[in-house]
């Protein structure tokens, strides 16, 4: 498929002219806006690559994140951070020097690489729903059934679907030859910015390369949905308040960051067609603002991820060497917690 891609790539012509770029048209909209909008994305992206970095470092370091969840977590981190990779560093270029030319064979990638990891994600935050709910609804076997070796091997697996999907929708697209005028209205190689220029076949390929995504987006959606409805009805026979509060508390980030996601996404692939303006401005929740929130969310709502960045900050090794360590909550009488220190083995 890659080879078909790449010869098609090739032998495109527009009018018996071989077509060498695509133009964006991307923010032109808002020439005066230029530079506040790079300097504005620059940080973001910086914000955004500091968060995932600080969680795969986090989960490298800290031996107590070495569990399923927090696997998963750093897999979402990585795919986010190539998510990023993609599509950030052409688009701050464009805006500085305000060529916005891509390659036909660089849209092509860039077509395929985008679109893949954002599959990946979809299937990565799936998966992660799926963890929530084996150890919530079978805590006795959650530790045969969610291994390090599964856990590897589901990850995997969300690559291997997302990149897959994305070879598909990529090859359609690019199967078919472009008409000029070869701008592209976004900013972006965007699968409906991009088939839009196709010369025989451009209504057919958008129809199918959308319902494969809409397909993909409702199905991962609809399984995360049904996973929170037995983790709900678990977590409601439970019998008191506080075991209630600390089972919803291990799933509040991700319900968080799967709403963030899969409502911004629908909003770009199940929106009526609007204006090319329109296109760009909802694009970008999706594309930049999803991604600078996923850590933000992750890190910030969840103790063990806080606690080992303090560790961190705070000189790991000092911590982890000295003899003595403090145990809070060892006893618990008359309802007073008991502190006692004991040496570290």
């Amino acid at each position: 498929f890659l080879l078909i891609v790449f010869l098609k790539l090739r032998a495109m012509r527009v009018n018996q002219t071989l077509l060498g770029e695509f133009v964006f048209v991307g923010f032109s909209f808002y020439s005066d806006w230029q530079v506040v909008l790079s300097v504005f994305f620059f940080f973001l992206y910086i914000f955004t690559l500091t968060g995932n970095l600080a969680i795969m470092g986090l989960t490298l370091l800290d031996r107590g994140l070495h569990t399923p969840m927090y696997l998963f977590l750093s897999a979402l981190s990585f795919s986010e951070t190539c998510y990023t990779l993609t599509i950030v560093p052409k688009m701050l270029v464009d805006l500085l020097t305000k060529s916005r030319t891509i390659s036909v064979l660089g849209c092509g990638l860039q077509m395929f690489f985008f679109h893949g990891l954002g599959g990946t994600n979809c299937i990565v935050l799936t998966v992660m729903g799926y963890d929530r709910f084996l150890a919530i609804c079978n805590p006795l076997r959650y530790p045969v059934l969610m291994t390090n070796t599964i856990c590897g091997h589901l990850v995997a697996l969300a690559w291997i679907s997302g990149f897959f999907v994305s070879l598909v929708q990529t090859t359609l697209i690019f199967s078919d030859s472009f008409c000029g005028p070869n701008l592209i209205k976004h900013f972006l190689c965007h699968m409906r910015a991009v088939v839009k220029l196709s010369c025989l076949n451009g209504a057919v390929i958008e129809v199918i390369v959308t319902v494969i995504s809409v397909l993909g987006l409702i199905g991962t959606f609809l399984f995360i949905l049904l996973t929170y409805v037995f983790i709900l009805s678990t977590v409601l026979k439970i019998p008191s308040a506080e075991g209630k509060r600390k089972a919803f508390s291990t799933c509040a980030s991700h319900l968080t960051v799967v709403i963030i996601h899969f409502g911004f996404a629908s909003i770009v692939y199940l929106k009526p067609e609007t204006t090319e303006r329109d296109d760009i401005l909802m694009a970008v929740p999706y594309t930049l603002i999803t991604p600078f929130l996923s850590p933000l969310i992750f890190t910030l709502r969840n103790k063990d991820m806080k606690y080992a960045l303090i560790k961190v900050l705070s000189n790991k090794s000092g911590l982890t060497k000295s003899p003595w360590a403090v145990t809070i909550g060892g006893q618990h009488r008359e309802g007073s917690k008991g502190f006692s220190l004991k040496p570290v083995v």
